[in-house]
């Protein structure tokens, strides 16, 4: 009985260490403008081996929803931004909640939804206008189906929406979206949902890398950057944005909001001008980036609020329109090939291939061997 027991103790700690190394510790955000994309149902196999359990999509995609059924993953469903209009009239949010959520809330964890897509300092100067009614619309359309406590409403913004995002104790919202912003602050403390912004150090190095250091973005060792008035020092460029937003948001007296990222990234290919743009350097920044995640570390000014985070992007996506690198920030090639390992200098941060046609068999003969030597132990 003691070899048994010996036995199990050692095969449950392995299974644990397996387990916690293949474990991403963020989110995904899975796009799929791209006309070369596995289907939803190959997709599933592989975020079970990666041990990932947040997904979040640009839309409500019933054929994703519907594969992810059973599944422990927490999903992240966004409404487009040409549906902002149309989501005044309170009719029209609770038909969307009906058609796009409701069906699948028994067998699919939908937990949030995002209004829109960096509205705020976008291109279309008409659509801020339409943002805080919307969400107001669908925040009602889910109290009056009895949902409100299972699905939150929120919206992910760019950093555009800052006017100073250095040193980080002065981040403040732009003047002329102020207006826009305090409703939505509101809205959040009401409701107690996050304050989303998608954040990418690798904008900042593009457009000036002969002044903004290289291993400064992408985490490696530096001397950082320290904010004279608080005397904080930021080692990466990603916190300091980070506490940026927090302080605009306190400057609005909406202290109590939590800030998560709901995307960053780095491209792995660009144009002649986007400088940094390598498969090293994505590489280098995911790999420093979810190993800061993993430890559940906070910002030098929040440094109790842990870092919810989700990555950009699962797959390269082919039909993305502007630069090389719209079309370069995917983990993962279309055909389940990792772009680059996570450790590019240790192998036990490697990204698996992709196993499309994976039947389980190693996860289910581990399991099924833990349940012979637990009957064993019992009739012992």
């Amino acid at each position: 009985m003691a070899v048994i027991l010996h036995t199990l103790i050692l095969l449950l700690t392995l299974t644990g260490l397996f387990i916690s190394t293949n474990t991403l510790g963020v989110g995904i955000n899975y796009g799929q403008i791209a006309n070369n994309l596995p289907p939803p149902s190959h997709v599933t196999t592989m975020l079970k081996s990666l041990n990932i359990s947040k997904v979040k999509l640009y839309d409500a995609d019933p054929k994703v929803l519907g594969s992810f059924a059973n599944s422990d993953v927490e999903f992240t469903i966004g409404l487009g931004n040409e549906y902002l209009p149309r989501m005044q009239d309170p009719q029209e949010a609770q038909i969307w909640i009906q058609q796009k959520v409701q069906p699948y809330l028994s067998q699919t964890k939908i937990t949030c939804i995002t209004v829109g897509n960096e509205i705020l300092g976008g291109q279309d100067s008409q659509l801020p206008q339409y943002l805080y009614p919307a969400m107001q619309t669908m925040y009602q359309a889910l109290v009056n189906l009895g949902l409100h406590k299972q699905v939150y409403i929120t919206t992910a913004h760019s950093l555009q929406i800052l006017a100073t995002s250095f040193p980080p104790s002065q981040g403040a919202f732009r003047e002329d979206l102020v207006q826009y912003l305090q409703p939505i602050l509101a809205f959040h403390a009401q409701t107690s949902s996050p304050f989303l912004i998608n954040v990418y150090p690798y904008f900042a190095y593009k457009n000036d890398p002969n002044n903004v250091p290289l291993e400064y973005v992408l985490f490696e060792p530096n001397a950082g950057a320290i904010d004279p008035n608080t005397n904080l020092n930021y080692d990466n460029m990603l916190y300091a944005q980070i506490d940026a937003v927090y302080s605009a948001i306190r400057a609005l007296n909406s202290g109590s909001i939590q800030v998560q990222i709901s995307e960053t990234g780095w491209p792995s290919k660009g144009d002649e001008d986007e400088f940094g743009a390598t498969v090293k350097n994505a590489g280098i920044y995911h790999k420093n980036l979810i190993q800061r995640m993993q430890k559940r570390q906070g910002t030098p000014a929040n440094p109790s609020q842990p870092i919810d985070c989700y990555v950009f992007a699962l797959f390269n996506e082919n039909l993305k329109p502007g630069p090389t690198s719209e079309r370069n920030y995917g983990l993962y090639y279309p055909d389940g090939t990792p772009v680059y390992n996570l450790g590019v200098q240790h192998e036990e941060h490697d990204l698996p291939r992709m196993q499309f046609s994976a039947s389980g068999k190693n996860g289910f003969s581990m399991f099924n061997l833990l349940l012979l030597l637990v009957g064993l132990l019992i009739i012992a």
